[in-house]
């Protein structure tokens, strides 16, 4: 839990409180619900929570904005940046319903109002957002498909509304049929552990 502490100094005792319940939660489920991996345990604020909060350290949601989180899992990286921006809307959407399952549950146990979780393809989610979230579920350019017209089109934040993409390694092939805009910022700049030396946030521009 000091990791995050250490990054995110500014954070409320609720948050606090909120980050530190995390393992204990996550640990009961992921016994009952395999939603993340047995051997990332270990290393969970690491390599789940800071993880998902990278995207925090690119984009600053203003209150009123509404994210979708596309293939969550049990709820990365929404839940994390969920309770760092309480005044900001997040949609968490998984195609596989147990882990929605969980996300329901931690979102209950932290008493996070500001979230909603769905069982269903991205394709089907109705509704517009500032920016759609995920970490690493497909290739980009099929990403950018299943999210086609899911974007408003006023910009309230320092980027233009768009897509902030969790992924890690060389992605020149993967971003080359990517017509529209797109920036990589190294999280490896940001967090110091050796975890994120390969690891990035793609912004792509939808607006």
């Amino acid at each position: 839990m000091d990791i995050i502490s250490n990054y995110f100094p500014e954070l409320s005792p609720v948050q606090i409180d909120q980050f530190a319940q995390l393992e204990n939660l996550y640990s009961f489920w992921n016994a009952q619900i395999n939603v993340i991996s047995r051997k990332d345990t270990e290393n969970f604020y690491t390599h789940h929570v800071l993880h998902s909060l990278g995207i925090a350290k690119v984009c600053a949601f203003k209150p009123g904005s509404s994210i979708l989180d596309i293939g969550t899992g049990g709820g990365f990286p929404g839940i994390p940046l969920a309770i760092l921006f309480p005044e900001t809307t997040f949609v968490l959407v998984d195609s596989i319903g147990k882990k929605i399952k969980v996300v329901n549950e931690v979102a209950l146990a932290l008493g996070l109002t500001n979230v909603t979780a769905h069982h269903a393809r991205a394709e089907e989610i109705k509704g517009d957002f500032d920016f759609i979230v995920s970490r690493a579920v497909t290739q980009m350019p099929l990403f950018l498909k299943w999210v086609n017209g899911k974007v408003k089109k006023k910009s309230e934040h320092d980027l233009v509304n768009g897509i902030l993409y969790l992924k890690g390694g060389d992605l020149s092939e993967e971003m080359k049929p990517v017509k529209h805009l797109h920036r990589e910022f190294l999280l490896s700049d940001i967090f110091d552990e050796p975890f994120f030396d390969t690891k990035k946030v793609v912004y792509v521009k939808l607006r």
